[in-house]
């Protein structure tokens, strides 16, 4: 046990604890919790809904944060590499002023992020989705809920045609922050959707990552899950297969 300084509870802020259905995105305040912020994230963003009911148990997710999970900066937090993908901003406040940053530059390294002095986090901005993207996030964990992920992955692809023009992937578990795999994005840029583009992006992982073994999987299980996803999240974009039972499990 570590002694604390004095702890300011802030769910009684109206500000940090707004919740806002903008027309191209939606803003939450720091201190709303997994909970509150559910319903809405589920209605324009199914996968990070799914994600979210995972998250711990329904007591945990009654009292834990979105703004919280981003604060500890876990290279393991569930919701953070599906965060990045959705190309989220947040906002960080102190006495100088607000300060926007993309959020996956707010992971430096582990247990380091880019909080100055005196700054913390207000809120975060995600994008909604638009009709030329495809957005898919998986957690790989021993239990369905009530687990820690041995790895958590999220893509947002942008399509024109057949083509993809822009893409997003980032995954936890996989590095000692949660991280975009720019490898893997560029073997995909500017082709078209098919195995061979695929399989080029599943083989660029290798050069993304290096994950570390631990009590939870080891780095060989770690790399082929995620490169597993990928090839998951291409097979249900082509919908000649089942692969998930949505909304089932966990608790509502």
């Amino acid at each position: 046990l570590r002694s604390l300084n004095d702890l300011i509870y802030l769910g009684d802020i109206a500000d940090m604890t707004e919740i806002r259905d903008e027309k191209n995105h939606i803003s939450l305040g720091a201190a709303v919790t997994f909970s509150d912020a559910l319903p809405l994230l589920t209605k324009y963003f199914p996968d990070l809904g799914e994600v979210m009911r995972r998250i711990g148990s329904t007591q945990i997710r009654n009292r834990g944060t979105i703004g919280g999970n981003i604060a500890n900066g876990s290279p393991i937090g569930d919701s953070l590499p599906v965060l990045i993908a959705l190309n989220t901003e947040i906002t960080l406040q102190s006495k100088n002023g607000p300060r926007q940053l993309p959020l996956e530059e707010y992971f430096i390294d582990y247990g380091t992020q880019d909080l100055r002095p005196g700054e913390f986090i207000a809120s975060l901005r995600i994008p909604k989705l638009t009709q030329d993207q495809y957005f898919r996030a998986y957690k790989i964990s021993k239990r369905f809920d009530q687990d820690i992920s041995a790895v958590c992955a999220a893509l947002c692809l942008t399509f024109e045609g057949d083509s993809i023009t822009l893409a997003r992937i980032a995954f936890g578990g996989m590095a000692a922050t949660p991280k975009r795999a720019t490898e893997a994005e560029q073997a995909l840029i500017g082709t078209k959707w098919s195995e061979g583009s695929i399989t080029a992006a599943m083989t660029a992982l290798e050069r993304d990552f290096s994950p570390l073994s631990d009590m939870r999987a080891s780095a060989a299980y770690r790399l082929q899950v995620a490169q597993n996803l990928l090839r998951k999240a291409y097979i249900e974009r082509q919908g000649q297969q089942e692969t998930r039972l949505v909304g089932q499990g966990a608790c509502p």
